[in-house]
Parts: structure tokens; sequence; C-alpha cells
């Protein structure tokens, strides 16, 4: 069986400039490239990221600045505010995008399937009722009707409101 899907957009994932650093501490570190790293919200603990390869259109990250990849020696303080961002997060995703659910979720370790292991994230997963079909159950592949950049968009002249502490 054929397993392939035409996929252009992720040729920069793909085939891009490798940045030898993190790139969670590139974006945290390089407030004036907000826009092109998708930033929704940033304060002095954590910042917000939309999800460049998301799994549901919506889904983004709530991420400390602290380059860290081990939750046991995670500043409590941050901890706490990381959850009550998702908390709103999902106010957010409930109310901008018609969210039926969200899931959250942290990959701590590569081993527990983290795609960035050395820096924690906690993922935000819009979902709706019915949002798998048969091309994800029999091909293993998802199809997204939305625009990410205006999904973006409209997530961000809404962040500050929600996410203002």
């Amino acid at each position: 069986m054929l397993k392939q899907l035409y996929a252009p957009w992720r040729e920069n994932y793909l085939n891009g400039k490798k940045n030898s650093s993190c790139v969670f501490c590139h974006i945290s570190k390089n407030t004036h490239l907000d826009d092109e790293g998708r930033v929704l919200y940033r304060d002095d603990k954590c910042f917000i990221v939309m999800n460049l390869y998301p799994y549901t259109p919506g889904h983004f990250m709530i991420i400390p600045h602290t380059h860290l990849n081990s939750l046991e020696n995670l500043d409590s303080e941050v901890w706490i505010h990381m959850n009550i961002l998702a908390q709103k997060g999902v106010k957010l995703l409930k109310d901008t995008l018609d969210a039926g659910g969200v899931n959250l979720g942290m990959n701590i370790g590569a081993d527990a399937g983290a795609g960035i292991a050395e820096h924690l994230h906690l993922h935000l997963v819009p979902r709706w009722n019915k949002d798998t079909n048969f091309i994800t159950t029999i091909a293993n592949t998802r199809v997204y009707g939305n625009d990410e950049l205006e999904l973006f968009k409209k997530l961000k002249v809404k962040a500050n409101e929600y996410f203002k502490l």
C-alpha cells in the first residue's frame, strides 16, 4: 500500500535551515520575531506559540522561558503559572474556535515521544466531534481545511484578553 501525501508546506520543516540551538529558546529570546514564530502571548515566565505542524488546527503550546528538559526540576511557580495559562487557553480554544474539547499533554523526554525533548512544553490540542475520519483511520494522514496563518491571526487578536493575569 502506497503511503505518501504531497505536503509542500512541510518543506521548510524538512529541508529548512536548522537552528543549532534550541528552537524554543530562539523564540523566547527574539521577541521581534513573534509574528514569524507564531507567538500568541508572552510574559516573564512563559510564552505561548502555535504549533507550526499541528495535530489539529489551532494547536498551540505553553513553554517556559527556562531551558529545561525535566518537569521535576521546573520551578513550582512556573509550573503553576503554566497551568493557569492552560486553563485560560482551553477557554480561548472553546470560545474562539468552538472546540468541543481540548487535549492537554506533555511528552517529557525523547522516549516519551517529545519532538523537542530538550525544552519542556505543554500542548493544547483543540478537538471536535468526529474530527478524525476515514483518512486518519485508514491512511494515518490528517487533512486540514483551515489556513494556519488565519487561525493564528484570529487567536492572536483574543490572546491578550484571555491570558491577561
